[in-house]
């Protein structure tokens, strides 16, 4: 499996610099507000932490951000909602996203956690191919949304 070779760990408040820089060069804007607000949250309001990075050399290159949910909506069902994922795209196809998600499955599997969702824009069809040659399948639910004005 990926995470056999590659080096996946726990999220750590020092990956914070190397988190934005990796979403930095994914997306051409600086989320530093949005990343430090998760990794508060992952890293202090969370009682189970389920985030990771990959690394190499000491370097991180890739991130999963993810928390897990114990019912919503009136129905009891441990989840886990992946809020962010990320590679360095010079490390694009090299097995780093799979090797995340692939130790963040077995990490929630241990947690008795049923089921991972994910939301993403309806354009990220890269991010779309990725999940779906790894088992995700669009859900149930609907996402709306409306403007405040």
């Amino acid at each position: 499996m990926a995470r056999d070779r590659l080096p996946v760990r726990s999220l750590r408040e020092e990956d914070l610099a190397a988190v934005v820089r990796i979403d930095r060069k994914l997306t051409g804007f600086d989320r530093s507000a949005y990343y430090a607000a998760k990794f508060r949250e992952v890293l202090v309001e969370s009682g189970i932490r389920v985030s990771l990075v990959a690394e190499e050399d000491g370097i991180v290159n890739g991130f999963i951000m993810a928390r897990v949910d114990f019912g919503e909506f009136g129905q009891v069902e441990t989840s886990a909602v992946i809020d962010t994922i990320g590679v360095h795209p010079a490390f694009g196809g090299s097995g780093i996203g799979h090797a995340l998600l692939s130790q963040l499955l077995l990490n929630l599997s241990t947690l008795q956690v049923e089921t991972v969702l994910v939301q993403l824009s309806q354009e990220n069809f890269t991010l779309q191919r990725f999940l779906h040659a790894r088992g995700f399948v669009q859900s149930q639910r609907l996402v709306l949304a409306r403007e405040i004005r």
